[in-house]
């Protein structure tokens, strides 16, 4: 799924308004009807609902869910927040038909003294501003967003909540922001939603379709996207009847130290359980009984040292290369990684410990080969690029990152972001918080290593890898809770995700 700016999703509404052809109104019906679908399976009609609209379209469309809830038979009554004398030809429209065929209830809201008594089994629909918002909820509006924050009713906000840019909120005061419960976003997820920040605002969030002109979707440019199941199954490759292991690859993992000999062992056993053909894991000589007992479809490559990594040895025989998981960031093992960033040619996946001590030597970034992937989670990033203030900023470093060094990062979290050397963004839709556990993300290296080892470009690999990895994760969940959830349980999901993901 693409995901498009607002004053870019304004275009394709215009041009699904001119081209299917559809009128406005019309469109702002379809709209309002997919509003009213949603609630009707999910709230009784013994509950009050409170319709606070403002005076551009997103209150249009609040007008009109109030007009067909009533049809429906809600107790419903709207408050029109009258910071300006100047509505919308569409809010018009709808403001009287609302009068002329139904009783709603239309009340004026010129201070915040006129708020209604709102109990907790009330909702109140957030029709206020929508995503077109470009400057900060102050005045009255500012003052009456406060105002439904603080009542203990249900917020459901129409397509974004009101006070939200819906991309960029660095300079936004989040004061001013609903605190929805749930918010319906039409055709597409705002970026926005894809940052830690907002998520307390946003509540659990659900795009409803509008049918906006395909045409229009596919030919407007956007470096952002969301993966789904229909943009990773085609990434998919078939397996053949002659095909043998050698045809899946040879990975070399290079993890572990003392006392974290584990990291191995998961890497590993996500690899082999993500199809590679053979994986070899270079360790510390005192892990390997722990290894081969543990994880004995693994081969094991020793190191000379028995406490860390001190060398790796030809790397190059390897399909590709995985190195980071728990190796520390002693001086020998520092050195070992610089030699593999300056004579490496294969595939490569740079995590955790890795990722640390190139952040202990900054210049060894113009080192990373072209194509790498790098899986930072934010801490490691910040230690890699610096501070940022906030999501966005962050996201923008990101992919200043990616397209500096060509390589790929993988910025993990709740929408784990893939950015590329050609600028390009992915979030992935798929994950949840039970998989914030350790070993989560050795279990991520090891599925893309093996990706790379079976012949997956660097994007596919990423984008493919970490939409598995989080759909493991979601299967674990089902099966158990959150919080129970361990790295092995991702592990042992992943062949129930492939299967998912072809059904």
């Amino acid at each position: 799924m693409r995901l498009f700016r607002c004053d870019q999703i304004k275009q394709i509404d215009d041009y699904t308004i001119k081209e299917e052809p559809v009128a406005s109104i019309d469109l702002m019906e379809r709209a309002a009807g997919q509003v009213l679908r949603w609630f009707l399976s999910r709230f009784e009609r013994s509950r009050r609902i409170f319709v606070f609209a403002g005076p551009g379209n997103n209150g249009g469309d609040g007008l009109a869910l109030a007009r067909l809830l009533e049809f429906n038979r809600y107790d419903t009554s709207v408050y029109y927040i009258a910071f300006s004398e100047k509505t919308s030809d569409d809010w018009k429209i709808n403001y009287a038909r609302l009068k002329s065929e139904t009783k709603v209830p239309f009340n004026y809201l010129n201070s915040s003294d006129q708020f209604p008594i709102i109990s907790s089994g009330d909702i109140i629909i957030d029709a206020v501003f929508g995503s077109g918002l470009t400057h900060m909820a102050e005045g009255l509006a500012g003052d009456i967003i406060k105002l439904i924050n603080q009542s203990d009713a249900t917020v459901i906000s129409i397509d974004i909540p009101s006070g939200m840019f819906g991309e960029d909120n660095t300079k936004n005061n989040y004061d001013n922001i609903i605190s929805a419960d749930f918010t319906l976003s039409f055709q597409f997820p705002k970026i926005a939603f894809m940052f830690a920040e907002n998520a307390g605002y946003l509540g659990e969030w659900t795009v409803l379709p509008i049918r906006l002109s395909e045409k229009a979707i596919r030919n407007t440019i956007s470096s952002f996207f969301l993966s789904e199941k229909s943009d990773v199954a085609p990434i998919l490759k078939k397996r053949n009847k002659f095909d043998h292991k050698g045809t899946f690859g040879h990975g070399l993992l290079c993890a572990g130290s003392s006392g974290k000999m584990g990291a191995a062992v998961l890497g590993a056993g996500a690899a082999l359980r993500t199809g590679i053909g053979l994986i070899t894991c270079h360790i510390p000589s005192s892990g390997i009984t722990i290894v081969q007992s543990a994880m004995p479809e693994a081969m094991v490559e020793s190191d000379k040292n028995e406490m860390h990594l001190s060398e790796i040895g030809k790397a190059d025989s390897y399909s590709a290369i995985g190195i980071g998981p728990g190796i520390g960031t002693d001086p020998e093992s520092q050195k070992a990684l610089n030699k593999l960033l300056t004579e490496c040619k294969k595939p490569l996946v740079i995590d955790a410990d890795a990722l640390n001590i190139i952040s202990l030597n900054k210049d060894w970034l113009s080192l990373i080969p072209a194509g790498t992937i790098l899986t930072p989670h934010p801490g490691e990033f910040e230690r890699l690029a610096g501070k940022t203030g906030n999501s966005f900023l962050r996201l923008k470093r990101q992919i200043e990152l990616s397209k500096k060094f060509k390589c790929i990062i993988v910025l993990k979290g709740a929408h784990t972001s893939i950015t590329t050397p050609d600028g390009n963004t992915f979030f992935n839709s798929t994950g949840n918080p039970g998989m914030a556990t350790a070993g989560s993300g050795d279990v991520l290296t090891g599925m893309l290593l093996s990706l790379l080892a079976q012949g997956y470009t660097p994007e596919n690999a990423a984008v493919l890898g970490v939409y598995l990895h989080g759909l493991a994760g979601d299967i674990a969940s089902e099966e158990s809770c959150y919080e129970s959830i361990i790295a092995s349980d991702i592990i042992k999901s992943i062949g129930k995700a492939f299967n998912r993901i072809r059904d």
